[in-house]
Formats: structure tokens, sequence, C-alpha cells
């Protein structure tokens, strides 16, 4: 009986640090997730692609971002979207999300229920030109597509700090904020005063 007892603690012993340790990725996540990544990246890059300074710094209202506004946003709130994956990426593994990876991608499309930035995320003029701010969000995007390609680290199982999604839903998204404020760009474009060029 103890000799059954000692191969029983033996064996949870050796299993123990597969269950600590958790799962990469599905290759079909990994995937999904590298293809969001990168339209995004590309879809902002096409669509402040040779803009002249007026189309850049129109404003619907003025109250309203303008293009290089939005651009400034984005490139100054990946980089705290991306320490909240680092910091994430401590929390132990077990997490079940209850959030679902529809909602995620709907979020990036359904421009209906808008709500103001934190402090910390509204652009204040740090870049002198869209070009600066866009060299900087493409830096960090490389970095995170990296990321995505090659992490071992289980990012369903963890828990976003704070958050109510898993990491790996944390990391879509951060792609789908930036297809909200894509169609914001868009939106901007297509006012009946938006310049000519």
């Amino acid at each position: 009986m103890n000799r059954t007892l000692c191969n029983l603690a033996f064996t949870a012993v050796m299993v123990l640090p597969a269950i600590v340790h958790g799962d990469p990725m599905t290759a079909g996540e990994r995937q999904r997730l590298l293809a969001h990544f990168e339209m995004t990246e590309a879809w902002l890059a096409s669509e402040t692609r040779s803009l002249s300074n007026g189309q850049l710094t129109f404003r619907m209202t003025p109250e309203s971002w303008s293009i290089q506004e939005v651009v400034e946003h984005l490139a100054i709130a990946e980089p705290q979207y991306w320490q909240q994956v680092q910091d994430s990426l401590k929390q132990p593994v077990g997490y079940k999300s209850e959030s679902t990876d529809a909602a995620i991608l709907w979020y990036g499309i359904d421009r209906t229920n808008r709500q103001k930035t934190g402090e910390a995320r509204v652009p204040k003029g740090k870049y002198e030109n869209v070009g600066q701010s866009l060299a900087d969000f493409r830096k960090l995007r490389s970095t995170m597509v990296d990321f995505a390609k090659s992490s071992p680290e289980d990012l369903r199982g963890r828990q976003l700090k704070d958050g109510n999604m898993d990491v790996y839903q944390w990391l879509l998204m951060i792609s789908t904020h930036s297809q909200r404020h894509i169609l914001q760009i868009r939106e901007i474009k297509a006012h009946a005063s938006y310049p000519k060029k």
C-alpha cells in the first residue's frame, strides 16, 4: 500500500509541471491572431498614406480627434496594452474566460457604443507628424507579431490582470481596438467638409 502511494505521489510530481505550465496557442489561434495584427497594421498604413497636412489635422467637430491624433492615440495606447500582456503572463494558469472571441472581434466593427479613453491615452501632440507615430506603432506591432508567432505561453489559461478575458483575447482586443480607430479615420474621410487634398 505504501509503495502504491509513493508511485502516485511520484506520478503527480511528474505531471504537475505540465498542468501548471499549460498549453501554447493552437495553430488556428496563432494564425487568426497574426492575420488580425497584420491586417490592422496594413489598413492603418494604407489609410494614412499620402495625406496632406490639412487632411491629417481636419476635425469633424472642435471636440473630435483628427486623423493625426487618432494615430498618436494608437501609438501611445498600444505600449500600455502590451505592458498589460507582460504583467498578465505572471498570472497563474487555470483561468477560463467567460468572454468570447466573437464578442471581441465585434468590438472592432461596431462603433455604436463609444467611450472616452483614459487620460493617459489622450493624444497631446507627442509626435511632430503622423510618420513618427506610425513608425512607433509599427515597431511595437513587429514585437507583438514576433511574440504571437513564437510564444509557448498558455495565453488561454491566464486571465488578463484586472480584466474579464484571457490573455489571448486581450491580444486580439489590441488589434480590434486599432480596427475601431481605422473605422474612425474612414468616418473622418467621409465627412462632407473633409479636405479634398
